[in-house]
């Protein structure tokens, strides 16, 4: 059995109903604080070794968990900087899971994570741990993330966490400088059995620019080799910022292939559209790849920003794409990475430039 699937804790976020993308995100992730001990190459946060003097406070918090349990999201993710540089961290966390929310958690690889207790993080409520590899080589990984031995330490993290029975969720971002590595990743993938494999197609935002983007045609070839696993692997795969590997999936293994393992998020899902992101300083945006201020939880509650503000809702609009994101027949199931767009063009709603494909006239793939 799919190890994502027999995780019996994080199980209950598939079978819990979901109203629609217009009624409130079924992804929030929340950026507890920007501090972080890596220097990772295409850090989206700009992470900085401190706490920011404006983040939001115990009480600000404890305000912000209240609100996300009235909007009822089927996943909250706190995330940073590296969230463990907060002390109060898994007292967040304790808090959200007894208002009824479900958590998961992505900390950095540092010192800091090497002396935690993973069975009082799993005991604090935490229903997934995401844990970074974007080298598939000691040496390549720890170039990537600026500070020696996060490698070692992801790896050992990860056996850790199955250890202490804590579900692991590994992402790798991808980028021209590590696509060669993609074979090794896979082959890295099949020896530690994470629960999720994601995949995050590299967004130029942050300490990351345009030349680090992989080529569109590169990016479909590892999509395809990806799609055959499904099914196959001893985890469940997905993409962050890989919209289009929906596509894929459906155009290699039919309208079956939408019902993959372990794709608990409705098709559809990006930016703006059942995401929605907040930072440390309480700043509400579509993703924490889209960095627009569209208002803050200290003056306004968070499911009043998702479902009106006009960026929110216009993101949720599959006609307001444009380019060949408008005129694909899969733009309801995929509809591309809205921060890419606006990270290569300055139009969050232009197409995508990661994705090779090119729509056929007529036809609609719907959700």
């Amino acid at each position: 059995m799919n190890p994502a699937l027999s995780n019996p804790q994080w199980s209950k976020v598939e079978s819990m109903a979901y109203d629609g993308f217009d009624e409130r995100p079924f992804l929030v992730f929340w950026e507890i604080t920007r501090s972080c001990a890596l220097a990772c190459k295409h850090c989206r946060a700009e992470a900085q070794p401190h706490r920011h003097p404006d983040e939001l406070n115990r009480e600000e918090s404890s305000r912000l968990i209240r609100q996300l349990a009235e909007l009822k999201p089927p996943m909250l993710i706190l995330t940073g900087g590296d969230p463990l540089m907060r002390t109060d961290a898994l007292d967040l966390v304790r808090e959200a899971t007894a208002a009824g929310l479900h958590v998961g958690l992505s900390p950095s690889a540092t010192a800091r994570l090497m002396h935690a207790d993973f069975s009082e993080i799993k005991a604090a409520g935490v229903e997934r741990i995401s844990l970074s590899l974007d080298g598939a080589t000691r040496q390549t990984h720890d170039a990537f993330r600026g500070v020696d031995g996060t490698f070692n330490r992801t790896i050992a993290a990860v056996h850790r966490a199955h250890a202490a029975d804590l579900s692991v969720q590994i992402n790798t971002t991808l980028t021209r400088g590590n696509l060669r590595e993609y074979e090794a990743f896979k082959q890295l993938m099949f020896e530690l059995k994470p629960a999720m494999w994601s995949v995050f197609l590299l967004v130029p935002t942050g300490r990351a620019g345009i030349a680090d983007l992989p080529d569109p045609q590169d990016i479909e070839h590892v999509f395809q080799d990806m799609a055959s696993l499904v099914g196959k692997a001893p985890f469940a795969i997905k993409t962050t910022e890989g919209h289009h590997f929906r596509r894929v999936l459906i155009q290699r293994h039919g309208a079956g292939g939408r019902q993959r393992p372990g794709m608990r998020s409705p098709l559809g899902i990006r930016d703006g559209r059942g995401v929605m992101f907040i930072s440390h300083t309480g700043v509400v945006s579509p993703s924490g790849f889209l960095p627009f201020d569209c208002g803050n939880v200290r003056e306004e509650h968070p499911g009043e920003i998702y479902r009106h503000h006009p960026l929110f809702v216009s993101l949720r609009d599959n006609n307001a794409l444009g380019g060949k994101c408008g005129r694909c027949e899969f733009r309801t199931v995929c509809g591309g990475s809205r921060a890419r767009a606006y990270c290569v063009t300055g139009d969050p709603f232009a197409e995508d430039p990661a994705c090779a494909y090119q729509p056929r006239l007529g036809g609609m793939v719907s959700a």
